[in-house]
């Protein structure tokens, strides 16, 4: 239920694999009894709504049905593609689920292809589980008591590079530099990342503990691109750390400006 871009992409994607799906509006009157007759609701409304929604929808009554895994009777799953979300927010329903795909999900016809092979976190019913593995999902299981953090950390991944990004492009234009050629340099650095973890792979003038090369950036950075330098500058710190030996405590000032 919701006619977004997940909605939009889980529908393409569990109807190419087989799957009998019916894509409705996250709102109108059908809501009440979207959840009687069939094995599973998806509810792909905005975080924000999900809450509403799963309250508006009246339980299935228990009757027999047929889920998608060959057998199984019971009230109909209703789960949400909310991240952050807890199963909480899908009461009153007794049978609840989450998914939530470890991927960004393009609009349009692309969307659905995305998600194949994706990874995904999943939480309550095993029958959530029969949607991941119709996807050909790499699927994990997060505890609800780990779900903010776990969205943090995708945030982080996702979201939190692409503003990363945003910054690399800036301050390569100011000096004529194609960003595709630090876009490449990016990509290198994370496939290390990949391949040996983010503390043997980091290198530059943190890792060698050049302090008067990181002074020298942050005195020619725009006043406005300076923060987000030094906080970064501060975490590559912590992965550098047990090989530098650095004498700095937490709330003293980092080496670089000592």
């Amino acid at each position: 239920m919701g006619r977004g871009r997940m909605g939009t992409a889980l529908t393409g994607a569990l109807s190419a694999a087989g799957w009998s799906v019916e894509a409705l509006p996250g709102r109108g009157p059908h809501v009440p009894g979207a959840a009687q007759g069939v094995s599973l609701l998806v509810l792909c409304v905005p975080d924000s709504a999900v809450a509403e929604v799963a309250a508006a929808v009246r339980p299935a009554s228990g009757a027999a049905l047929r889920t998608e895994t060959g057998g199984g009777t019971g009230a109909s799953v209703v789960a949400h593609t909310a991240g952050a979300l807890t199963l909480e927010a899908l009461a009153p329903h007794e049978r609840r689920a989450s998914l939530h795909p470890l991927v960004s999900v393009p609009a349009g016809p692309d969307g659905g292809a995305a998600l194949r092979g994706a990874w995904m976190a999943l939480a309550g019913d095993a029958l959530i589980g029969s949607v991941a593995a119709a996807l050909d999902g790499q699927a994990f299981r997060v505890a609800d008591s780990d779900r903010v953090t776990y969205h943090a950390a995708a945030a982080v991944a996702a979201n939190n590079l692409v503003a990363l990004m945003g910054q690399v492009e800036r301050l390569a234009a100011s000096v004529g530099v194609p960003a595709e050629a630090m876009f490449e340099l990016a990509a290198g650095a994370l496939d290390q990342v990949r391949r040996r973890g983010a503390a043997t792979a980091l290198t530059g003038p943190v890792a060698r503990g050049d302090w008067a090369t990181v002074a020298a950036h942050l005195e020619v950075l725009p006043s406005d691109e300076r923060a987000a330098y030094e906080a970064l500058a501060l975490q590559a710190l912590r992965l550098a750390w047990p090989t530098l030996h650095a004498a700095t405590n937490q709330g003293s000032a980092p080496p670089w400006r000592s």
